[in-house]
This record gives C-alpha cells, structure tokens and sequence, in this order.
C-alpha cells in the first residue's frame, strides 16, 4: 500500500488529483461529522471514489485526516490574514486579526468542536508534530501583529494571544461576549496601552 509521502516525484496529476479528491471529502466529512465519523467508508462516500482507492493512495485515516485539518487552518489563515490586509494601522490589524478568529468560530461552531476533538485525539495518539505546526501558523501571525507594535518577546506573547483566543472562542460558544471585553483583555494580557474601540 502507498502512503501520499511515498509517491515523491512519481505522482502523475491523476494521481494527484484523486488524492485532492479524497482530502476534500475528508474535509466536508468532518464539518458534517467531526472526527468520529470520518472514516474510510464516508470518506469514500464523499468523493466520486471507491473505499479501496482511498486505501491505495494513503496508508491511514489519520494521514488523511491530518492533511484534511492543515487545508482547514490555512482556510482559517487565509481569512483572518485578508482581514488585516484591509488595514494599514498597527492596532486596527491587530484588532482585525482578534475580530474575524472570533466571528470565525461563531460562524461555524462545529469549527470549534472539530478543532478541539481533533488536538485531544492527536495528543492520546502523540501526533504532536502535524498539530503543533498548525498552531504555530496560526500563532506567527500574532507574533507579526504584536512584533508590528513594538512588543518585546512578541513570540512569546502571541503564543499566549494565541492559547487565550482558543479559550475564548471556546466561552464564547456558552456565553458571548462583547468585542470590546476581549480586546481589553488582550490588552491587558499582551501589556498593550492602545485603543480598544471597534474600528
């Protein structure tokens, strides 16, 4: 059986293709059905592919799922980065950065179940390398956003930006709360004296 990783150069755009297809499905089966439910058969029943084509192009369900949450975090990314690219000011970045991660998981919150089923599954299984790349993508950009405002240790800092916004979304989903009490929050915690008024 081959593994994604072992068909290096070999991979024809066929092949490449059908495996694009059956991380796509992934993808849509784990939105649908979180991580229990993405299987080798619904993902096989997502895409235009058979259970055994599935099997041929990758060695596991975790490798597909792996690529599957990497695609949704850069989705994810790609968001949050065009948020800030429509603002020229430090602050306003920053907050617009803060600003769509929430509204983000308040849009789709089988986004944030997901997530969180997905990082204690990796740590029982100690996949840590595929999770803490992931977290760390979404990390860098706080630490550009906080570097941007002249904040020391700014990597240090957006870790902890990083780690507070995952618990916050995570309240967020039992009680919202107002824009203005997170940003000040993060103020306080990343040592900020900036404006917190939605811009």
């Amino acid at each position: 059986m081959r593994t994604s990783a072992s068909w290096g150069d070999q991979v024809s755009p066929n092949q490449a293709a059908k495996q694009r297809q059956i991380i796509e499905a992934a993808k849509q089966v784990l939105v649908r059905d979180g991580l229990a439910g993405c299987t080798v058969r619904s993902v096989a029943d997502a895409s235009p592919l058979t259970k055994s084509a599935v099997h041929y192009y990758f060695s596991d369900m975790d490798e597909i799922i792996d690529q599957a949450m990497a695609d949704h975090i850069s989705s994810f990314i790609e968001r949050v980065r065009s948020a800030i690219a429509r603002h020229t000011g430090p602050v306003d970045r920053l907050w617009a950065a803060v600003d769509e991660y929430v509204a983000i998981f308040q849009e789709v919150p089988r986004g944030l179940v997901l997530w969180h089923e997905y990082w204690i599954d990796s740590v029982r299984r100690g996949r840590l390398e595929p999770l803490e790349r992931m977290f760390g993508n979404v990390t860098s950009i706080f630490t550009e956003l906080l570097e941007d405002l002249g904040v020391r240790d700014a990597s240090v800092v957006g870790h902890g930006l990083s780690s507070f916004l995952i618990g916050t979304v995570t309240q967020q989903a039992a009680t919202e709360r107002p824009v203005e009490g997170i940003r000040s929050q993060i103020a306080g915690l990343c040592k900020l004296d900036i404006s917190i008024s939605a811009s």
